[in-house]
């Protein structure tokens, strides 16, 4: 004889439909997704004041979406709890750490571009740069966009954004400091921008210097020529024409930069494993 369930009676649940399970989800999406957040702040390009912040955001949330399956899975235990301070300040150290980096290694276009300005007498040709605050020649400025371009035309963005999905297998969600390793990465990449930004401006400045060496010879020599109507011209033209001549060189100056930049982020990932 067939008897009818009460209408109170206990039902079973449904697959994907439990609150427990979504909450631990999103919490996990919450931690997975700051490391990114703060990677794109304290980036260069990506963490540009001209891009809005809720665009950010989505951007951010976006890619964390994406790589949220491929990262260690991360559940909602006491000790994530009770650390969980702790957890969100080491995710943000890491994120802006390698974003800073990158952010130090591409300053060497914006020294190489104030030398020259300086040098050449473009130092007057001056604009308010939004990433600075501040005044900022119009050379460096271009510099800046040329490193930029050369930067997204060999992936960069892509690869450092890997780099940045690789550290969770190196440095896990756990609240644990990271090494001092990224300490000595700043310290490394300080001394890079210098360097890089000395070779950058290298054929600028010494042709410069030999053509000032010329026109004070001969200003020497014929005390009749006015140096701000004769030497200032000549140093303008010779600045532009080996600024044309020296735009492949740069251009590989900037590649190799690139290379070097996430080169050292690697490296640094390699040494944690």
């Amino acid at each position: 004889m067939f008897i009818p369930l009460p209408f109170y009676s206990t039902m079973n649940s449904l697959p994907g439909l439990e609150l427990n399970s979504l909450i631990e989800y999103l919490f996990a999406f919450f931690l997975s997704s700051l490391r990114l957040s703060a990677f794109l702040i304290s980036s260069p390009f990506l963490g540009s004041k001209n891009i809005p912040l809720n665009a950010k955001i989505v951007f951010a949330m976006v890619i964390s979406f994406f790589y949220f399956g491929y990262i260690s899975e991360t559940s909602i235990t006491t000790y994530v709890i009770e650390n969980i301070f702790s957890i969100i300040i080491v995710e943000l150290i890491i994120g802006i750490s390698l974003g800073l980096t990158l952010s130090i290694w591409f300053s060497a276009a914006t020294i190489a571009g104030e030398k020259m300005a300086s040098s050449t007498g473009l130092g007057f040709s001056q604009m308010v740069d939004p990433e600075t605050g501040g005044q900022t020649p119009v050379v460096s400025i271009i510099l800046d966009l040329f490193l930029i371009t050369i930067f997204l035309s060999l992936n960069g963005h892509l690869i450092a954004i890997d780099f940045l999905i690789k550290s969770f297998d190196i440095y896990k969600i756990d609240g644990q400091l990271p090494p001092f390793q990224l300490v000595g990465l700043g310290i490394e990449a300080a001394g890079a921008m210098f360097y890089t930004g000395g070779l950058i401006m290298l054929p600028v400045v010494g042709a410069l210097l030999m053509a000032n060496i010329a026109i004070g010879v001969i200003t020497r020599s014929s005390p009749q020529l006015n140096m701000f109507s004769f030497a200032f011209p000549v140093t303008l033209l010779l600045a532009f024409f080996v600024l044309y001549l020296s735009t492949r060189t740069i251009g590989n100056g900037f590649a190799e930069l690139t290379k070097n930049s996430l080169e050292s982020i690697e490296t640094l990932f390699i040494s944690g494993i």
